[in-house]
């Protein structure tokens, strides 16, 4: 079992998507979620366009992530439901 990665499910309200994702553990959330974001403008051919005050949220409970922790030190775990708003 690979310990590096874990699986996420990402949801994009905006572009009514989502998406199964794994993620590195040793990033920081803000890393993540531009690599994420570059990746929907091309999947999407633009029709994402990424926001700066843009973040991750907890489906479960709302709590927003800090773009300043690494995905290690979040209760973030293979599974985890999240959201892009």
């Amino acid at each position: 079992m690979n310990k590096n990665k874990i699986l996420i499910e990402l949801e994009i309200p905006l572009i009514e998507k989502k998406y199964d994702l794994f993620i590195p553990v040793n990033k920081k959330i803000g890393t993540v979620k531009k690599l994420i974001e570059d990746a929907l403008v091309e999947l999407t051919d633009n029709a994402y366009v990424p926001k700066k005050e843009s973040n991750f949220y907890s489906k479960e409970n709302g709590l927003c992530y800090d773009v300043n922790s690494t995905v290690r030190d979040t209760n973030l775990k293979n599974g985890s439901r999240i959201i892009l708003i």
